[in-house]
């Protein structure tokens, strides 16, 4: 049997390790899930007869080397600082390697190695980065060609809450990981072209500038900037184009109302906190706001922050019970940015019967015979269930595809790399379409860059 060895089995592994399971007879595979606690690994294995699980310790690096020399392939599902001693060991025993991380520097380094070896090293073949990589290089290409020269191309994605489960007034609950988006925006101000022009937009200033965008049967969502959007512009071949953004979709009102935590400063990871571990959610809120000695914390958030008593913004702050003086924080030297995540864990965790959401909407704003054209294509997946989440579908199912399409010698150009090339996007998204991740593509009249969001050039 071929041996596809899984490195990780945390929430993001549950549908990439059932496909392959499914495809196991078939195909002939073992699949070996290791991961730190045994017990997860085999709560993943489901019984199944062509699963193994084992305790797998990443640092043990004997440990680690025998589960690769043994394997066809190796998918590591680790967090993306812990790939590189993986990807070191597939160099030297020749083993081809999938993750569905951002390419590091680290990992970059290896490039020549592992194009020496003839190996494929597959990365950023999850969500976002992946299915976005993947879908947005689709229609690029066929634009091309066409004949067409591009102009703009904006992309968003976001992991929301299911309109079934969506059930408080924030419209969010927490689908992944809580302190990404916790510190969402920080470290540099959002960049990106319009119209030919460098702009930037500053954190404190990052989610008062949001664009509208329209999914047919799902209503009307925002988009806020991501923090560099020229990362991908030579990788995709637009160096170019005249207007390149790439944004994060949230629901209307989520973006005004997470600004009074930003302007706050309730979302810094800077510096730690006096005495957290006995702070009650009203000593946090109140320690942001100048002393007054006969005004409640109530008035002094809504003189600070501009809000009254009946604004919506007010309602969803209350929701939070961030004026609860009883309840304690609990957590010891904390920055503030850990204590709002630990505060909003408890309003916004998914129920036992919750589904969430992935929402992906591309703009392709192009050039062809003389005449401007766009082309809308947006994705939305919902989730089964706890444990076979959207996140771990759109996340986990391209991580599984690529690695068989590798076994299967189907994907061939060697070298460390993103899936931008047809070999690789075309299967894949073909066969994504069988699990309900479909992008439903429409042509319309160009209409450029959203005027809603910025006025003039």
């Amino acid at each position: 049997m071929r041996n596809i060895l899984i490195i990780g089995a945390g929430r993001s592994a549950s549908s990439l390790i059932k496909y392959l399971l499914n495809k196991s007879v078939e195909e002939n595979l073992l699949i070996t899930i290791g991961d730190l606690s045994l017990e997860l690994a085999q709560k993943k294995t489901n019984n199944h007869p062509n699963a193994k699980a084992i305790a797998l310790d990443i640092n043990n690096t004997s440990q680690r080397q025998e589960e690769i020399q043994k394997a066809d392939i190796v998918i590591s599902m680790l967090p993306a600082h812990m790939h590189i001693e993986v990807a070191k060991d597939c160099v030297t025993f020749k083993k081809n390697m999938v993750t569905a991380s951002y390419i590091s520097d680290a990992m970059q380094a290896l490039d020549a190695e592992v194009k020496a070896n003839n190996l494929v090293f597959m990365n950023e073949i999850g969500l976002d980065p992946g299915i976005d990589h993947m879908s947005a290089m689709k229609v690029i290409d066929e634009i091309r060609a066409k004949g067409g020269k591009m102009l703009l191309f904006e992309s968003f994605c976001g992991g929301l809450v299911a309109p079934e489960s969506d059930t408080n007034l924030w419209n969010y609950k927490f689908t992944w990981a809580p302190r990404n988006v916790v510190l969402a925006g920080q470290g540099g101000a959002a960049k990106f072209i319009q119209e030919g022009k460098y702009k930037y937009i500053p954190y404190h200033k990052l989610f008062r500038r949001t664009e509208f965008l329209h999914v047919e049967g799902y209503g009307k969502f925002e988009g806020y900037g991501n923090r560099d959007s020229l990362k991908y512009r030579s990788v995709y071949g637009l160096d170019d184009i005249l207007t390149l953004y790439r944004g994060t979709i949230r629901r209307v009102g989520f973006s005004k109302a997470w600004n009074m935590f930003v302007q706050l400063g309730m979302t810094d990871d800077t510096y730690v906190m006096e005495n957290s571990e006995n702070m009650s959610y009203r000593d946090f809120i109140n320690s942001f706001l100048p002393y007054h000695p006969t005004d409640s914390v109530e008035i002094k958030t809504r003189m600070q922050l501009g809000i009254e008593q009946d604004d919506i913004m007010w309602e969803k702050l209350l929701e939070l019970d961030l004026f609860n003086a009883t309840k304690i924080i609990g957590l010891k030297n904390a920055t503030p940015a850990q204590m709002l995540e630990k505060i909003l864990t408890e309003s916004w965790s998914l129920e036992p019967n919750d589904k969430d959401m992935i929402v992906m909407y591309h703009k392709f704003g192009y050039e062809l015979n003389g005449k401007q054209e766009q082309i809308d294509s947006k994705m939305v997946c919902i989730g089964d269930d706890q444990t076979y989440t959207a996140m771990a579908k759109t996340v986990g199912l391209p991580v599984a595809m690529a690695a068989l399409q590798i076994l299967n010698g189907k994907i061939k150009t060697p070298g460390v790399q993103l899936p931008i090339k047809k070999e690789v996007y075309e299967p894949i998204l073909n066969e994504l379409e069988e699990f309900g991740v479909i992008f439903n593509e429409i042509e319309m009249p160009y209409i450029g860059y959203n005027p809603d969001k910025l006025m003039g050039n």
